[in-house]
């Protein structure tokens, strides 16, 4: 049986989503590099972090702040770590705000298992970008699929060359599901 596999990305068409900032240390200046939680590996503990608001609204159990970090409720974050603890790191996070508890989610496997055949539309970055060090990644990818006997017995995780994509396996969609979270959507890959 194929294993499926799912784009996990904020539901955009909910009413009253806050917009959260880039990520800061406690005394308010951004962390040095606010893609690190993007890359596909464990970090290195950051110590504690807090998340300006900078649309008042609702925070979901899923959403993104600045740079498309995924930030969860700790209820997605006990679920997640539970059923997928080699590949996912929690960072807690104050919002301020919101008394609840929230977390940065950080995937820990970088996995290069694009479809580019599947996939609606692949553009790769080449020499004459004049970007050296992204030559061979991806510069966009529409329709995004991937191919999931490359993925081995990972349940979430980032895609090699377009690590914006943050992806998760049947069982844990289902589960979210089940657990009844909000602000998540999830796209078939």
């Amino acid at each position: 049986m194929t294993k499926r596999f799912f784009e996990l990305a904020p539901d955009m068409s909910l009413p009253g989503r806050c917009s959260l900032g880039i990520p800061t240390d406690i005394a308010g200046r951004e962390v040095e590099d606010p893609w690190v939680f993007k890359k596909g590996r464990r970090i290195e503990n950051p110590g504690r972090l807090r998340i300006p608001v900078d649309v008042p609204g609702r925070v979901f159990d899923f959403t993104l702040a600045g740079i498309s970090t995924p930030v969860v409720h700790v209820r997605v974050a006990t679920l997640l770590t539970e059923l997928a603890p080699e590949d996912v790191q929690i960072i807690p996070v104050g919002v301020p705000g919101h008394p609840e508890q929230y977390s940065i989610l950080v995937a820990t496997k970088l996995i290069e298992c694009i479809d580019d055949v599947a996939s609606r539309e692949v553009e790769r970055w080449t020499a004459e970008d004049g970007r050296p060090e992204k030559v061979g990644q991806y510069r966009d990818v529409d329709g995004l699929r991937i191919d999931p006997s490359k993925v081995g017995d990972a349940k979430l995780f980032r895609t090699w060359g377009w690590s914006v994509a943050l992806i998760i396996s049947e069982d844990l969609k289902l589960a979210l599901e089940a657990l009844g979270i909000t602000g998540m959507r999830f796209t078939e890959v």
